[in-house]
């Protein structure tokens, strides 16, 4: 059972698709297009930087709850209904976000900002599983890639843009022509099928303690991978507090979903094969698209001195090959299996990490351009492929849990490999420090051939005032620090390209289908 075939929507599901899309895209664009303007933010509000972090962390932490939960607020509401609750509310959030003159006011903003938002992605799924028939979900994954891919690279650049050139409040009005928008396009085209309407009150049962325990876990959870960096993690008796209480939500919940004779969220969808591996495959995609979106302008910004803006046109090109290989894509997934061309995606990505890793300090603008172009040339491979695949043999009943369990899936694990990569970043620098400063040692010859040459050249041929040879220590001291910076990113990139390796493997677990579920050829 994929589909009712005794229900056909009204409206073209090609515009409800673009509508849908158009909200989920302004969503996930919110997610980093604060990051910029953070500093901004902070002297504006009179606060410190560490402070507004906070802005980011609130976010988060409601977003990553509500995920799981959009299928129980799907049927307490109806799927319609719940949509324009989240789409006209984040639009008001926004526009309190951007009026706020304390920073408690827009922690709380931020809070009902990403609360509201987050049911926006699952539903945007379920409602496209819903209105595409097998054969069809493809394109309409395509399109809705576009969004869920372009909008966090869009997100750094578009915010640095306006922020430089108007101000931080502004990255959140923007919001308010496009909420409103999609609020009228959603109320005349969106209409629930019949297996979505409204539960009554009655006969919908309420799991209070399995939302306790996704709300515990999943909010301790992001609070731990969003301060840990911050607070050095586990020396930290917060991030252990912290980090206890996920665990005990987490292993709760899981244990209280698989019991329960009602859970808030079902997770039978679990069961099926192709939706598991799918959504360990996803997961990895996600830790390696985040952690190297955020790497890459990090490298750009702290050690090669780029602007915001110009961080974030690294990233742009490789963005717009997504778009530009998808195509490609849907056209393959006819003829090959589909789990053949995921493992090629992560074969791609494999070797541009492996390619990342040869970085050096002189890299420059066009060479970075390259690596996220290749790095990007892999990802292209695999979003479409994936989703589709993850429910090409679930039941429909199960469309609308399996769409939040999936989104749950590529947002905690993309906010994992957010946070591995910015720590591994200090901890390899640290590593490498401690190694490469045994050489700068008045025992090794080499060094002091180095440190003499460049002393004299000080001497020779700059006006510096102030020992040479104390100079040329300092000038010694800055490029070992730079170098083991670099050499830090490159750990990351091999990591990362590891972690694609691994994945490779788990594709051969998917079944051997083409083009979305019509069966394939062994």
């Amino acid at each position: 059972m994929t589909h009712d075939s005794s229900w056909r929507p009204a409206s073209n599901p090609w515009a409800v698709a673009l509508v849908v899309t158009l909200a989920v895209f302004m969503e996930i664009l919110d997610t980093t297009i604060v990051n910029v303007a953070l500093p901004h933010i902070a002297g504006s509000l009179s606060s410190s930087y560490n402070e507004s972090t906070w802005v980011l962390t609130s976010y988060l932490v409601a977003n990553g709850i509500v995920l799981p939960l959009s299928a129980f607020f799907s049927r307490l509401l109806g799927r319609k209904q719940f949509f324009l609750i989240c789409v006209v509310m984040f639009t008001v959030s926004s526009f309190l976000c951007g009026i706020a003159t304390e920073l408690w006011q827009i922690i709380l903003f931020r809070i009902m900002q990403g609360f509201f938002g987050g049911g926006l992605q699952p539903v945007q799924q379920s409602v496209l599983l819903d209105y595409f028939k097998v054969e069809d979900r493809g394109k309409a994954f395509g399109l809705s890639s576009i969004a869920i891919i372009v909008a966090p690279v869009l997100g750094p650049t578009l915010g640095g843009w306006i922020t430089d050139n108007y101000s931080w409040r502004w990255v959140f009005f923007i919001n308010i022509p496009v909420g409103i928008i999609t609020v009228l396009a959603v109320y005349q085209l969106l209409e629930d099928p019949p297996w979505e309407k409204k539960v009554p009150r009655d006969k919908l049962s309420i799991d209070y303690i399995g939302i306790s325990l996704i709300t515990l876990g999943l909010g301790c959870l992001q609070v731990m991978l969003d301060k840990g960096e911050d607070e050095d993690w586990f020396s930290s008796h917060f991030i252990i507090t912290v980090a206890i209480l996920t665990a005990i939500g987490l292993v709760g919940a899981i244990y209280w979903l698989l019991y329960a004779r009602k859970p808030v969220v079902d997770l039978t969808c679990l069961k099926d094969r192709n939706f598991a591996v799918a959504g360990i495959l996803m997961a990895g995609m996600a830790a390696i698209l985040y952690g190297s979106s955020v790497v890459l302008p990090q490298l750009a910004q702290q050690d090669l001195g780029y602007t915001a803006t110009w961080s974030g046109l690294v990233l742009s090109p490789g963005a717009l090959l997504i778009v530009l290989t998808i195509p490609v894509v849907l056209k393959l997934m006819k003829v090959v299996q589909t789990r053949w061309i995921i493992a090629f995606g992560f074969t791609m990505l494999m070797l541009s990490m492996f390619y990342s890793a040869g970085l050096n300090p002189q890299v420059d603008f066009t060479t970075l351009v390259m690596m996220r172009s290749a790095q990007s040339f892999g990802l292209g491979f695999l979003f479409v492929p994936l989703t589709t695949i993850a429910f090409a043999s679930l039941p429909q009943r199960l469309n609308a849990d399996a769409s939040a369990l999936f989104t749950m899936f590529r947002n905690v694990a993309g906010s994992i490999g957010i946070s591995l990569s910015t720590a591994s970043i200090t901890n390899y620098t640290q590593i490498n420090s401690a190694y490469m400063v045994h050489n700068m040692s008045p025992l090794n010859e080499n060094f002091n051939l180095a440190l003499a040459k460049l002393a004299q050249g000080i001497r020779d041929f700059t006006t510096l005032v102030g020992d040479p040879m104390a100079l040329a220590t300092g000038q010694l001291y800055r490029e070992m620090i730079a170098q083991t910076r670099i050499l830090a990113y490159v750990d990351v990139f091999t990591l990362l390209g590891l972690v694609a390796m691994l994945m490779i493997p788990l594709c051969l677990l998917l079944s051997p289908i083409k083009s979305a579920g019509s069966p394939g050829a062994h």
